[in-house]
């Protein structure tokens, strides 16, 4: 073999080699590269299920939390119609459906339902300067509430949540006693459904409106209080509470219910085109 056919023989040999090397390491790249993604990939299935797990056990715990709570709820109302007397030992149990928690995302008051349908009542500064509204009602079920509208100088507000409800009745105000017990319903400080009990201290007060419209009682109001029903020995609402003088005691108040009647039906009538109440 002549001695430049040798030279060819082997470049070519050479030139495979190298192309046999080349691609020896380039499929040992790509092995390393499914490997490291393999991995990668193994480590976010791992996490994402931990982040599941975590979620689900958090969940769980909630509903035992609620069901823990609705519980209470039961307990703290038997204590609750043993503490107010017989005057009232049916009349909280009755009530109470009917009461909700008004919440938004920038605070909390009280609201009742005042029709079947699930109109409620609160005060509108409740609302003040919140972007959503939500009711809690007595089961701590959550539920969206639409806002149908509001009446300033009384300081109403009317929303509608979805559903069929039993609903609380007004009293004629004008038939208020100096002297009756009354109870009120609402959520003092984040504590839901809380019941308190006094009586009428005077009638006819004149509010922060200039109308001589509100019924002073002694019974217990606080933060949260606001917008929560003001009951008679008869279960009917005689007002709804309304604010009270600073930090004083006993010293609340409650708009009248024939002026919530007339602020609510102003509100439907401009609203809805029709009467509620």
């Amino acid at each position: 073999m002549k001695r430049h056919h040798k030279w060819a023989i082997g470049g070519f040999s050479t030139v495979i080699i190298i192309t046999l090397i080349i691609l020896a390491i380039l499929l040992n790249g790509l092995m390393v590269k499914q490997s490291i993604d393999y991995n990668t990939l193994n480590n976010k299935i791992l996490n994402l299920q931990a982040d599941t797990q975590s979620k689900l056990n958090e969940l769980t715990e909630n509903i035992i939390k609620t069901q823990t709570t609705v519980e209470e709820s039961q307990e703290e109302l038997v204590l609750l119609k043993a503490s107010v007397g017989e005057d009232f030992s049916g009349i909280i149990e009755d009530s109470i459906s009917s009461v909700v928690t008004i919440r938004t995302d920038i605070g909390q008051g009280t609201g009742f339902i005042i029709d079947e349908e699930g109109y409620v009542v609160t005060n509108a500064h409740v609302l003040t300067g919140g972007s959503m509204v939500q009711a809690i009602n007595s089961q701590q079920e959550l539920i969206d509430a639409i806002f149908i509208g509001y009446n300033l100088d009384f300081d109403i507000a009317l929303l509608k949540i979805s559903g069929n409800y039993k609903s609380l009745n007004l009293a004629d105000s004008d038939e208020v006693q100096i002297g009756e017990k009354v109870i009120a319903i609402g959520n003092p400080l984040g504590l839901q459904f809380s019941v308190s009990q006094g009586i009428v201290s005077a009638i006819h007060r004149q509010g922060i409106n200039g109308v001589e419209a509100y019924i002073q009682t002694d019974a217990a109001l606080n933060p949260g209080n606001s917008g929560g029903p003001l009951i008679n020995k008869e279960g009917k609402v005689i007002g709804i509470n309304n604010f009270k003088i600073g930090d004083s005691e006993s010293l609340g108040f409650a708009l009248e219910s024939n002026y919530i009647k007339d602020a609510v039906n102003q509100i439907a009538q401009q609203e809805l085109n029709q009467t509620l109440i």
